[in-house]
């Protein structure tokens, strides 16, 4: 063989064993160890990398909650089922809270609300805001312009023809998002089961809330009065009424008897032989 050919081979093949053995070396010393529970976790996640968790993605959230550094309930997309299996995995129990569902506290719309100027900046709210406080004469309602709808990683809410937003609560996995992204903060999370909320934010009194918006609460307080709600169902807090037991069925004699429809009824007051029905299954 040629000497120079032999030479090559030994040369390349001497580099050969040099770098492989340089790889191994280092696969071995710069080795980044995974905790195999921090991938079951991350299988486990629904993996819609919301952020709804407080961390920037599943993964991050899976590496907190492997690390005890985050509890194993946080994901709200996954809900109860998801926060079982976490728990499951490090083998820890879990609370887990009642489901919820984004609300629009505000039916200020177009042909409810005044505007004090018009605005032709940036389709934003966060931007709307920056412009003398939005173009909506009411300064705690909605601006109308959709950010929270562009914000809703699951396309579970649309616009409607008011300048509302609307929450599509079969989709709704209650992330939060809408709610961090509202700068007028009208986007609330509530149980699911919560049957009646009031869609309205504003502090202000009586004639201010008249002048600019036909359905916002201006505390006439007939709500929290005896008659309406003899159980305390909903009491006053500053210029607004505060809900403080979401299954009395008063909620529904408040809708009712509120002036200004302030309040949205979720779930359908039942038919008074349905209610009889179940308090005789109930005494059973």
């Amino acid at each position: 063989m040629d000497p120079i050919l032999l030479s090559s081979i030994i040369v390349l093949g001497g580099l050969g064993l040099l770098f492989g053995a340089a790889l191994a070396y280092a696969s071995i010393k710069f080795a980044v160890f995974v905790d195999p529970k921090v991938e079951q976790i991350l299988a486990a996640l629904p993996g819609a990398n919301c952020g709804a968790c407080g961390k920037p993605g599943c993964a991050a959230y899976a590496e907190a909650v492997a690390k005890g550094e985050t509890p194993p309930n946080r994901c709200s997309p996954g809900g109860a089922d998801v926060a079982q299996k976490v728990a499951a995995i490090l083998g820890v129990t879990t609370e887990v809270s009642d489901p919820k569902v984004a609300v629009v506290q505000c039916q200020g719309g177009k042909a409810e609300a005044i505007d004090k100027f018009v605005y032709e900046g940036i389709q934003d709210c966060t931007a709307a805001q920056l412009i003398g406080g939005g173009a909506k004469a009411c300064s705690y309602g909605c601006l109308g312009l959709g950010s929270c709808v562009r914000a809703c990683p699951f396309d579970a809410m649309y616009m409607n023809d008011n300048g509302l937003p609307v929450v599509i609560e079969e989709k709704c996995t209650a992330c939060n998002i809408c709610v961090t992204t509202c700068p007028r903060g009208i986007m609330a999370l509530i149980p699911r089961n919560q049957k009646v909320f009031l869609a309205c934010v504003s502090q202000d009194k009586a004639k201010a809330v008249k002048s600019v918006c036909t359905v916002g609460c201006f505390a006439c307080k007939i709500c929290v009065t005896p008659k309406v709600t003899p159980e305390g169902a909903i009491e006053m807090s500053g210029n607004l009424p505060v809900i403080k037991n979401i299954h009395s069925d008063d909620l529904y004699v408040a809708f009712e008897k509120c002036p200004s429809k302030s309040y949205v009824v979720r779930v359908p007051r039942p038919e008074p032989a349905v209610v009889a029905e179940e308090k005789i299954e109930n005494q059973q």
